[in-house]
């Protein structure tokens, strides 16, 4: 049958019932009655009048000490008033109380008229507090009378104004009784100091041990902080008591003594304590999702398995835990993890019941309790997931079926975070975890899903985890899950992604990267796709890819990057459809280690048939640094014509122009992946020409495909040249170009060819020779005959006319000052062709 609750009055001067009191020395006691959450006034005990003088505050037998006399030295003058502040609140409300209960009531049979007219209903007590089931545990102390009393009381006319009143009041929050924990920081200290000088002098009295942590406390609410944590301080939950190792230790003298005891110890040793210095305290049995809970493990209707505690401040009723306050408990590794948690100190109905449901709906404190079946379907969230502010948008219950063999679970949250989480398999008694590749976690700046991928049919388990971005440590669980798989999804599973979660890293933007504008998962309609991230500051960047069919040769070619100032590029080639993992990893262009961080990690979906042909990926051995960027810049080369890594050239030519600021001695190499020997060595068709400071590198290919051109340079004293830089050049076109003419170490110190620009001549035929030597004294064309070019003073080029005849090569060769007497160093090798247009 439902509860039904009595109320007491606070009786004023005036109207006093002699039969409800009896003398007590000089303290008036009013008799005990059923006393519920929805009573506005004080029980016997919290009736004893107070009388505060001077700061201070005297019981029957015990004198305490105000405040400021017990923290004379701190120097936080702002607890005092803060306690001050308290004081006068909690006089205040008795004076409110006294007032609003010597108002004169009249009966009425069902309404009320109030001194504007308006007529008022009035809610049987049964419509406020449903009917509960009736239910045991072993260890409960709560009242088993209060039906009994309910029932007698209920037979009595109520009042209309009590009616009225208590429909009036509202509720008050733990952010309603103090604003941080931080204000109790005092209070704390001194509990957990004087329980320490406690238990070294063995005093393990209830009595003795409340009056000494609750020294300087005025209010009921600093008196309740100090008990509390005393308790979550001292005692630690037996384990082997509730695995039936051990006598399970539940009386609060000895739950003192032995420091140790199961959930209704610490909740008995509460009420008692709470009584010794008269705040008002009941013990709550119930069911609760902890330590040894599993989702889909349903509560027996009949039988508890908890015990907690309710306690009345200021007219209210607030919950309370101390035995999930003080730790958690490792059923694995049977042990007790002592570990305060606040979370549990008067936790707001709504929150406490993710986890905790009482037998008697009323100690819900909810407006609409909930039933045990609703409790049951409810996803178990733990503390943190308060702390932490999440919000649960999918699922609504702990339950998950698959559709199409795919689910999801989605939330929200204010701050950024950092999630991971455990994909299990329940299989009997154990659980296998699955890979990576069975789930897809996405986490923003404000949102995280995940996505489900069972490989097999089946029921299996959901942990997630989580934390405050940017921090070290474990990540606590905050809720989990039931997932049941009666069909797998026909689609392939994710890539392995070692770090789980998908997207930037929240530490991206410590690395140096602004915020991103990818998605985590990337939809591709073609094989090519290229990611541009900004930058803070100069960043190098290693990109990797992943794909079921590549292997490590292959995926190393499907990339290429491109790091500069401002920001970072990375090419990518699909050669399969399907899913890739794109992970990319920085570091700081000026660091001299040689390891990469972890950025991000992207999952591309490459759903389109135009993937890339497998013989047209990129060169092999390709570096990280492609095009123009970091490295060019730091080697003073500049104004660069092509500005990307990648060029498509056009018939297989181009020219990249630039500008040596330094005057390096430059070279460049051209290079490919050969299926076949060329007929001419490919470092023939490449020409670097540098005129003063311009730099120009011309290009003409012998045929279609994909080639790498290499630039390395270095200080004119060296002889071995660093690498700077490296071009991608794609080729499309049939055709064939005719290689450069050989070209000597000698000619990249600034010469130009002008004409011929064809290392292939045509035999016996007059060629115009055009071409610039700086410092030259003398320019000759070496064959069969000794032919001088001319110096155009206007121009300051070397030109002339050379017959070809049968000989089959001609040398460009030159004099400078300073060389030895009649030498000639050689600048250009030209080939002649056997055959006119034809190749020899």
């Amino acid at each position: 049958m439902g509860a039904v609750i009595t109320r007491l009055r606070r009786v004023g001067k005036k109207g006093r019932n002699p039969k409800n009191k009896k003398k007590k020395g000089k303290g008036v006691v009013v008799k005990k009655g059923g006393l519920t959450p929805q009573s506005s006034r004080r029980g016997a005990k919290a009736s004893t009048r107070r009388r505060r003088s001077n700061g201070t505050q005297r019981s029957q037998k015990t004198q305490r000490k105000p405040l400021t006399e017990v923290f004379a030295n701190t120097d936080e003058p702002t607890y005092e008033n803060i306690v001050e502040s308290n004081t006068k609140q909690h006089e205040s409300n008795d004076s409110q109380r006294n007032r609003r209960m010597s108002t004169k009531r009249r009966k009425s049979t069902g309404t009320r008229r109030s001194q504007k007219g308006h007529t008022v209903e009035r809610r049987p007590l049964n419509d406020i507090f449903p009917k509960a089931e009736d239910t045991t545990d072993s260890c409960n102390t709560y009242d088993n009378n209060i039906q009994q009393r309910g029932t007698k009381f209920r037979a009595s006319q109520r009042s209309a104004k009590g009616s009225i009143r208590r429909r009036k009041s509202s509720r008050k929050l733990k952010k309603h009784l103090f604003p941080s924990p931080a204000v109790f920081s005092q209070i704390d200290a001194h509990a957990i100091k004087a329980g320490e000088e406690l238990r070294r002098k063995r005093i393990f009295s209830v009595k003795a041990i409340t009056e000494a942590i609750t020294v300087g406390a005025v209010t009921d609410l600093q008196k309740l902080r100090a008990i509390w944590i005393w308790i979550c301080h001292n005692i630690e939950y037996d384990v082997s008591g509730y695995l039936g190792q051990t006598e399970k230790v539940t009386s609060p003298e000895r739950v003192i003594e032995t420091g140790r005891g199961i959930c209704c110890g610490y909740s008995s040793l509460c009420v008692q304590m709470c009584s010794e210095v008269g705040v008002e305290c009941r013990e709550v049995s119930g069911h609760s999702k902890g330590a040894s809970y599993r989702p889909g493990l349903h509560a027996e209707a009949t039988k508890s398995d908890h015990a907690w505690n309710v306690v009345r401040l200021q007219g209210h009723w607030y919950l309370l835990d101390s035995c999930w306050g003080a730790g958690n408990v490792d059923f694995t590794k049977r042990v007790f993890n002592k570990c305060y948690d606040e979370f549990f100190f008067l936790t707001d109905p709504e929150m406490f019941i993710s986890s905790h449901y009482p037998d008697d709906p009323q100690w819900q404190l909810l407006r609409v309790p909930l039933t045990l079946e609703e409790f049951q379907k409810r996803v178990q969230k733990s503390s943190w997931f308060f702390q932490l502010g999440l919000t649960l948008h999918h699922p609504t219950h702990f339950l998950l079926v698959t559709e199409n063999g795919e689910a999801t679970i989605s939330m929200t949250f204010p701050e950024p975070l950092e999630f991971t989480y455990r994909f299990s398999q329940r299989s009997g008694s154990i659980q296998r975890e699955l890979s990576t590749s069975a789930a897809l976690l996405i986490v923003t700046t404000t949102h995280m899903k995940l996505q489900l991928r069972p490989p097999t049919q089946g029921t299996f388990d959901i942990v997630v985890f989580a934390r405050t971005a940017n921090t070290s440590g474990s990540l606590p669980d905050v809720c989990n899950f039931l997932l049941e798989c009666p069909k797998p999804s026909p689609l392939d599973g994710f890539p392995e992604n070692p770090s789980k979660s998908w997207g930037m890293e929240p530490k991206a933007k410590d690395m140096g990267l602004k915020p991103c504008q990818y998605e985590a998962e990337i939809t591709l309609e073609s094989g090519t796709f290229e990611m541009v991230l900004q930058t803070s500051r100069p960043l190098m960047m290693l990109c990797k890819l992943a794909h079921k069919d590549l292997d490590e040769a292959l995926a190393k070619r499907c990339v290429a990057t491109q790091n500069e100032s401002d920001q970072l590029s990375c090419h990518v080639l699909c050669p399969y459809k399907g899913y890739y993992r794109l992970s990319v990893f920085v570091k700081d262009s000026e660091s001299s280690t040689e390891t990469y961080n972890p950025a991000g990690t992207f999952l591309l979906h490459c759903t389109s048939s135009a993937v890339i042909n497998i013989n047209k990926l990129f060169p092999p051995d390709l570096s990280n640094n492609c095009g123009p960027g970091n490295s060019t810049l730091k080697a003073g080369l500049t104004n660069f014509s092509h500005s990307r890594a990648l060029i498509n050239t056009q018939q297989g030519q181009c020219n990249i122009t630039f500008r040596n600021q330094h005057g390096l001695k430059l070279q460049a190499n051209l290079s490919r992946e050969e299926r076949q020997q060329p007929k001419y060595p490919l470092s023939r068709h490449v020409l670097l020409s540098c005129d003063e400071k311009d730099a120009t590198i011309s290009v003409a290919l012998p045929g279609a495909g994909v080639y790498k051109l290499s630039l390395f340079g270095g200080p004119a004293t060296k002889t071995t040249l660093s690498h700077i830089c490296d071009y991608v050049l794609r080729n499309d076109w049939e055709g064939s170009w005719p290689p450069f003419p050989l070209s000597y170490s000698i000619w990249n110190s600034g010469c130009v060819l002008f004409e011929p620009r064809t290392g292939l001549l045509e035999p016996m035929a007059k060629v115009r020779f055009c071409v610039k030597v700086p410092r030259a004294r003398e320019v000759s064309v070496i064959g069969q005959n000794h032919t001088e070019l001319r110096l155009n003073q206007e121009s300051q080029m070397w030109e002339g006319e050379v017959f070809t005849d049968t000989v089959p090569q001609f040398k460009l060769a030159a004099t400078f000052p300073g060389g030895a007497p009649g030498s000639m160093d050689i600048l250009l090798c030209f080939d002649v062709l056997k055959t006119p247009n034809g190749m020899r």
